[in-house]
């Protein structure tokens, strides 16, 4: 893996590896890394983060890193000084000069994760980098009034999507607590419990709360909440009294045969056989 020299203010360097080249190491320069393609492991300061295709890191001076790589990986790598934007600030539109992208690189929330993108921001993202690594195959890209662009770019989807929400910052992400809470609360209203409505409610996107779940679940938001609704509907069984028409109805199931195909998909058996095996009648 190439590093900066005390002349390069700028190097861009693409490369496909089975295992990273670099030991883990501290940067003494800015890197804005993109993921092609492959899966694997950044281990970033103190935090350990998966990544897959699509995703984007901010690495500053003082930060250290390193991948271990699980699945063969494609990596973007654009580096730079202090000195490449210091040298191009009358190229800079004004709202760079409140906001430049070093500072934007040091924000403790975006410097430990990766950025997630949306589309269409994902799609411009990756036509971005490309452009950039074909550029500077052919040319020398430091003094690129077109590279810097390009970089800027990048720079600006980022502020642009942080201001609509569509990346995820972790530093305000919902804990496993809160969100619980909020489907416990709300699971007998089927419109309080969407994906769209629930994302909405914590103030994140619906793609990045499905992603977010998973993750700190293990298991998807849809499976979760069925699963969790089929064990209400068995505790409604098992206590009695009630017709199953009225459980469906409870849980806002369309009718009896709708909430015992989701019954049997979670549990195996319908609601019947669950209900004969207690000797209770519904």
């Amino acid at each position: 893996m190439k590093l900066l020299n005390q002349f390069d203010s700028l190097l861009i360097e693409d490369v496909k590896e089975v295992a990273f080249s670099c030991a883990h190491h501290s940067h003494t320069y800015y890197e804005i890394v993109y993921i092609h393609s492959g899966e694997g492991m950044h281990y970033f300061n103190e935090s350990h983060i998966p990544y897959i295709a699509g995703d984007l890191f901010l690495v500053s001076p003082g930060d250290h890193h390193d991948f271990t790589i699980e699945n063969p990986t494609h990596f973007t790598y654009i580096k730079f000084t202090e000195a490449y934007f210091n040298s191009k600030q009358h190229l800079s539109p004004d709202e760079f000069y409140s906001s430049t992208p070093e500072s934007i690189m040091k924000l403790r929330s975006l410097k430990e994760i990766k950025i997630e993108f949306e589309e269409p921001y994902r799609s411009i993202i990756r036509s971005t980098i490309t452009n950039i690594v074909y550029y500077g195959s052919l040319k020398k890209a430091d003094n690129s009034q077109t590279v810097f662009y390009l970089i800027l770019t990048i720079f600006g989807m980022i502020k642009e999507a942080m201001q609509t929400r569509t990346i995820r910052l972790n530093d305000n992400d919902p804990n496993t607590e809160q969100i619980s809470s909020y489907i416990h609360e709300h699971i007998y209203e089927r419109e309080k419990v969407t994906i769209k409505t629930i994302a909405e409610h914590f103030n994140i996107s619906p793609t990045y709360f499905s992603n977010f779940f998973k993750r700190i679940f293990g298991i998807s938001y849809q499976n979760y909440l069925d699963s969790y609704r089929i064990k209400l509907v068995e505790k409604r069984i098992e206590t009695g009294g009630l017709k199953f028409k009225q459980i469906a109805d409870e849980f806002g199931f369309t009718d009896v045969s709708h909430m015992a195909k989701s019954f049997k998909k979670q549990t195996g058996i319908s609601p019947t056989e669950f209900r004969d095996s207690l000797g209770t009648k519904s």
